[in-house]
């Protein structure tokens, strides 16, 4: 009997000291409206930020393209009758003027053709003539003259058809250029309309592009722009086109930069860079280091604003240079996040702390 008074003793006293742990321990363990009140000052600080007070500057726009170069001109002579090459000057990489005779074919029949033309012309011209004089005298009616008349004109035809048949066995360069290729050999045999060569004329020479919709309504012709190649060289020229139609697979448009080639240095094809001036607008020259992106994936930058907490403004780069980027598309004065933009969230509450003297702006909120 003892036993068991003793045991339920010992069993009274484990559970009052259960119950003081728990009423002295870790005050965790308390519901939320019994907790003391925690000290807030160090979890509601403003995190540091450094800044820097920009202010815009005048800067004229640029617009950079990529594009490629165009020949002015670029014909495949074609011949205009049949016969064998009988002279070939057309030598890859020539240069030749208006006019060069670039391939001569045979002449075959054609020269007795015209003789023959003409004599039936002359034949012709004696008949309309005994005609016209007998009708004068009145041994002719108006009818006679007439038919006489027509079969004049008649051969007068024959002989013009004879003369182009002979004329088109010379090919001749239609304009100034450069033989890029020729498609026959001293010998060859060639149809009508077979190819002979490929002229092309590069003075001048065309930079083309494909703008977008935003930017083809600020371009005129004859804007002036500088062209930048891949090979080095650089060349200024002006507008000369643009398409008043969009792809329909891009919705972008064509335009065609003019440029002087005297020298006829830059060749067909060649990438190219066009830079092109789109008016005068406010920008900030900024490192890229503090270019960010929004949750929607636009570039822009964080500042803050009066009351000290963080803004995102996207931005349109303008240009770059060796020392930064131009942005526009900012209000003329603005508190530029330069250090620790990554770590504040746009409507975050910052200290900001000026760039160059690490001290806090004045006005600026310490806590």
């Amino acid at each position: 009997m003892k036993s068991s008074y003793g045991i339920a003793g010992l069993m009274a006293l484990a559970a009052a000291f259960w119950i003081a742990s728990g009423q002295f321990g870790q005050s965790n363990n308390l519901p939320a409206s019994q907790k003391p009140p925690v000290v807030l000052a160090k979890a509601n600080s403003a995190p540091t930020v450094r800044v820097r007070i920009a202010r815009a500057e005048p800067r004229t726009g640029e617009e950079i393209l990529r594009g490629r170069t165009e020949a002015d001109r670029m014909v495949d002579i074609k011949s205009e009758t049949y016969g064998r090459i009988a002279t070939l000057e057309a030598d890859r990489g020539i240069r030749v003027a208006k006019g060069h005779v670039l391939v001569e074919l045979s002449t075959e029949e054609r020269p007795a053709r015209l003789r023959e033309a003409k004599a039936l012309l002359a034949q012709r011209q004696v008949e309309f003539d005994a005609a016209t004089k007998l009708s004068a005298k009145g041994y002719r009616g108006g009818i006679q003259v007439a038919i006489a008349k027509a079969e004049l004109e008649a051969a007068q035809a024959r002989v013009r058809v004879a003369e182009t048949a002979l004329g088109d066995t010379i090919i001749k360069a239609p304009f100034d250029g450069t033989i890029d290729d020729h498609m026959v050999e001293l010998g060859d045999f060639v149809e009508q309309g077979d190819v002979i060569a490929r002229i092309v004329d590069l003075d001048p020479i065309l930079v083309v592009a494909q703008v977008n919709e935003r930017l083809v309504g600020q371009l005129q012709v004859g804007q002036t722009a500088q062209v930048d190649l891949i090979t080095g060289q650089s060349v200024t020229g002006h507008l000369r086109f643009i398409s008043s139609v969009a792809d329909p697979a891009t919705r972008t448009f064509r335009i065609e930069l003019e440029a002087e080639n005297p020298g006829e240095d830059i060749a067909d094809g060649v990438t190219a860079e066009l830079r092109i001036p789109t008016g005068r607008h406010l920008a900030y020259h900024v490192s890229p280091a503090i270019l960010t992106l929004s949750q929607l994936g636009d570039v822009g930058i964080k500042a803050v604003d009066e009351e000290g907490r963080v803004v995102f403004l996207p931005v349109r780069i303008m240009g770059s240079d060796e020392q930064g980027v131009w942005l526009s598309g900012l209000p003329p004065d603005l508190v530029m996040i330069t250090v620790g933009q990554e770590f504040v969230k746009v409507g975050q509450k910052v200290r900001p702390i000026d760039e160059e003297s690490l001290e806090p702006l004045a006005g600026a909120d310490p806590s």
